[in-house]
């Protein structure tokens, strides 16, 4: 869709990147593109841990579980009594992409799932996984057996590993791991949806990255991290000259993007999990136009929809 904007258009492409509200309904074979949380590891009552979900009909495709992701799934309107999650699909395992995954897997139990919850990660997720569910063993216990009369193995989870590759392929909906650079840790993914009328591709943390590029070649959305390059200087703080090294080696800063960006020709940008540094979206965008990226650019904020 994005990609047919005719360049001739602007008023329109600026009206078609408006996010729509975040109750809005949509028709069964629509896919959309919800951010439930853009933030970072740094707590703001504005932006909630990274979560992306991808709704295909009635199918929900969750992208990594920052904090309060359950409730804001709630407050996009999504379906979560019963469980109806299609799958969770792991980006890594820093801690403000899977602090809310405990979230995910026992309250989606409590709200009536009684299926195992499908889980796709990196590897090291499984172990992840076990030891939620070996930190809740009494909660699960009193859930079950007590009045409450939870349903019994509703708690259940289904993990696969990858190290990339195709992780989903039903209905119409094809999900493709891509391995990222993400400073020191050895498996960090992107991933691209295939799904009716759109493709999407969400970056997870990572730095410059060919890969993920190669994978967003012509997709009707990509969605990015970044953080402004202008603003990128030590902290003041013992250690804090590390945090350009850092930066430099686990994330992408804007001009960099747009480099990227004006190469793969995504039909729309959208950045999240900005470390903003002070930035303004203003000057994010700017960035990203420094970086040679032409295209439509918004940047992304908790509980808009795509």
């Amino acid at each position: 869709m994005w990609s047919r904007i005719p360049a001739a258009l602007p008023g329109l492409v600026f009206a078609l990147a408006r996010p729509v509200p975040a109750n809005a309904q949509t028709p069964r074979d629509t896919t959309a593109l919800i951010l439930l949380g853009t933030g970072t590891p740094v707590p703001s009552p504005s932006a909630q841990g990274p979560a992306t979900a991808v709704t295909v009909g009635d199918r929900i495709f969750l992208f990594d579980a920052g904090a309060g992701v359950m409730r804001q799934m709630a407050a996009a309107n999504l379906p979560y009594r019963g469980g109806p999650i299609t799958g969770v699909f792991l980006t890594h395992l820093h801690s403000d992409h899977t602090l809310g995954l405990p979230d995910v897997i026992l309250t989606s139990w409590v709200m009536g799932r009684q299926r195992p919850l499908s889980i796709i990660g990196p590897p090291g997720t499984r172990e992840m996984a076990d030891h939620i569910l070996a930190a809740w063993r009494e909660d699960i216990a009193v859930r079950t057996d007590g009045l409450e009369h939870g349903v019994p193995g509703g708690h259940r989870v289904a993990v696969t590993e990858t190290k990339g590759g195709v992780v989903y392929d039903s209905a119409g909906v094809r999900i493709t791991a891509i391995p990222v650079p993400h400073g020191n840790w050895a498996w960090s993914l992107g991933y691209r949806v295939d799904a009716p009328g759109r493709s999407i591709v969400l970056s997870g943390d990572t730095r410059p990255s060919e890969a993920l590029a190669e994978a967003a070649r012509g997709v009707d959305v990509l969605l990015h991290e970044v953080y402004p390059e202008v603003r990128l200087q030590p902290e003041p703080r013992p250690g804090g000259e590390d945090w350009v090294a850092y930066m430099r080696s686990f994330h992408t800063s804007d001009r960099e993007l747009g480099a990227l960006a004006a190469r793969a020709k995504p039909g729309l940008l959208v950045l999240h999990h900005v470390v903003r540094m002070g930035a303004s979206d203003e000057e994010l965008i700017a960035g990203v136009r420094a970086g040679g990226f032409r295209g439509p650019v918004v940047v992304g904020h908790d509980l808009q929809r795509f």
